[in-house]
């Protein structure tokens, strides 16, 4: 059963993210499940740092990317959401590809949301893993 309190898609994803970073670094959105969002990103000119690797920041900013949509869509309408608390564990480096996010919920309340996200290379590897606590922000 969906977790979904509003409508989403890859397609509403990908308007709501227009002319912001993620468009900048190159985000896509590729999937939505009843309880996942999947998007990936480029290892590129624009995500990696000065030794070609991609930059750990960028890892972390594809995981709030992810965790942040679906705490959004997960959250009945009229209520916002805002980061609380992100961590990252950075487990193995990559230089060239893709790596792809998922996010699923590990607890959805009234007040917060805790988000995991597991970053993949093209191989299947781990490369990052992430949790990310949201609040939920009753409408005024």
């Amino acid at each position: 059963m969906p977790i979904w309190k509003q409508a989403i898609s890859v397609e509403v994803l990908t308007a709501n993210s227009v002319n912001t970073a993620v468009s900048h670094l190159g985000i896509e959105f590729l999937e939505v499940g009843d309880d996942f969002i999947r998007a990936r990103l480029s290892v590129d000119h624009r995500t990696v740092q000065p030794y070609g690797l991609l930059h750990g920041g960028v890892s972390v900013v594809l995981a709030e990317t992810l965790g942040s949509c679906g705490a959004a869509f997960a959250a009945p309408p009229g209520h916002r959401v805002v980061g609380l608390d992100i961590n990252a564990n950075h487990l193995k480096s990559a230089s060239s590809g893709w790596v792809t996010g998922i996010t699923r919920p590990v607890h959805v309340g009234r007040s917060t949301q805790v988000w995991a996200i597991e970053i993949t290379n093209e191989a299947g590897e781990m490369v990052c893993v992430s949790r990310l606590t949201m609040a939920v922000l009753v409408p005024k």
